[in-house]
């Protein structure tokens, strides 16, 4: 067990995915005046935590074990892939089940075939994901100057 405490890359990681989720809660009551504590474990929001949590990932690697290790390699091109799902393909899969639900209420107000409505926020817009990546750089750089 002491081993996984002693993981900084780990530990790193998961510091940035916590403040990003910590932050979104505040940052959606500044914008809707309404609490919602479960943004904490949810997709969507800013910042993307998804995002904030592989570019820590990513430059942790890079900063202990060396950015021309095939470990950084590995962890760069898993960032890419999630960055661009993130922006991307989540948030289309979001825009559509938006429109599917627009389209349920439209056409069979009265005459439901389901009440369970898909969920919309999958994704990230592209400032939210940049806002996560950013956050995650941020974290990381702050703890690897404590903690080098």
């Amino acid at each position: 067990m002491e081993q996984f405490f002693s993981n900084r890359v780990l530990i790193t990681a998961v510091i940035a995915w916590l403040m990003a989720g910590i932050l979104k809660i505040p940052i959606d009551y500044w914008e809707t005046r309404k609490w919602k504590w479960a943004l904490l474990f949810s997709s969507g929001g800013m910042p993307s935590q998804h995002s904030s949590l592989v570019t820590a990932n990513m430059l942790a690697v890079g900063l202990y074990s060396g950015f021309n290790t095939p470990i950084f390699a590995v962890a760069f091109t898993l960032m890419m892939v999630v960055l661009y799902d993130a922006a991307g393909v989540r948030r289309q899969a979001g825009l559509h089940a938006e429109k599917i639900n627009m389209i349920l209420s439209e056409f069979f107000a009265g005459h439901p075939i389901s009440e369970d409505e898909l969920k919309e926020v999958l994704g990230h817009t592209p400032r939210e994901v940049i806002a996560g990546a950013g956050l995650g750089l941020v974290c990381t750089v702050v703890i690897w100057l404590i903690w080098h």
